[in-house]
């Protein structure tokens, strides 16, 4: 017998799959302290994939390509399942793209994305552990050193 661990919503996103040390991680990412529509977070849930997985269900929401960018660098694993009637409509596996603009702030405190008004931008070198390379001084950031904007 199927059983639900986390309640099911009727219209919105689920994000499944996340590393469970990385699930608030996502939470803060997303400001789902500040939205008003109902999220429910699960952390520590039995997965097949990673052992442990993490879960956020939110209702009413559809994420945005910025947020969604944003989730593939914290939680690459992540699935988002976009709800409707309590049914997956759709199913989306994050994906990093060959380049990141905007969102990642690079951590060289010498470079001059961090002294001129110019994009951030950056190459994605690896996906899995990720790996990024600044678009103006090349250096490399990984895991810690990736600091969202």
């Amino acid at each position: 017998m199927k059983q639900l661990a986390v309640s099911a919503i009727r219209n919105g996103t689920v994000i499944d799959q996340i590393d469970s040390k990385s699930t608030f991680i996502v939470s803060e990412i997303l400001k789902l302290h500040e939205e008003e529509q109902e999220v429910l977070v699960g952390i520590n849930l039995s997965s097949k994939k990673l052992k442990k997985k993490g879960i956020i269900k939110i209702a009413g929401k559809i994420l945005t390509k910025e947020e969604v960018n944003k989730i593939a660098l914290i939680a690459p694993d992540a699935t988002l399942n976009i709800i409707k009637d309590y049914e997956v409509q759709k199913k989306i596996k994050v994906e990093l793209t060959g380049a990141i603009k905007e969102i990642v702030k690079c951590f060289n405190p010498n470079c001059v994305s961090n002294h001129q008004i110019v994009h951030h931008q950056f190459e994605v070198v690896c996906k899995q552990p990720v790996k990024l390379r600044c678009h103006y001084c090349e250096r490399i950031m990984t895991g810690k050193d990736i600091r969202l904007i």
